[in-house]
């Protein structure tokens, strides 16, 4: 039988790299309305939530709609994959249809 080989000292740790947050791609709403806390996309259809501004935008082929958020604290956008509803929210009012928002533009 060989003679083991002794061990060799352990290297010491490198440094973790500082990190980055995760990128929520190309922003394709105005820069003015500030950083969204929430987006999300589905079936051709996206959206993103403003609430210190009370916006939300959802863009559809061919358009972006502004709606006022009013005092809704949204804390969740549903899509359905069909319907003339395809978008309702939840906050603390419940389950609330795109259509129950005042719409900018």
């Amino acid at each position: 039988m060989e003679p083991m080989e002794p061990m060799k000292p352990m290297q010491p740790m490198k440094p973790l790299e500082e990190m980055q947050p995760i990128s929520r791609g190309e922003a394709w709403w105005p820069q003015e309305l500030g950083e969204p806390t929430a987006t999300g996309a589905q079936d051709g259809m996206r959206y993103a939530t403003f609430p210190d501004c009370r916006r939300l935008l959802v863009e559809s082929p061919g358009s972006i709609d502004t709606y006022d958020t009013g005092d809704h604290q949204i804390g969740g956008v549903l899509q359905t994959a069909d319907g003339a509803d395809r978008l309702s929210f939840t906050s603390q009012h419940g389950l609330t249809k795109l259509d129950a928002l005042t719409k900018l533009g």
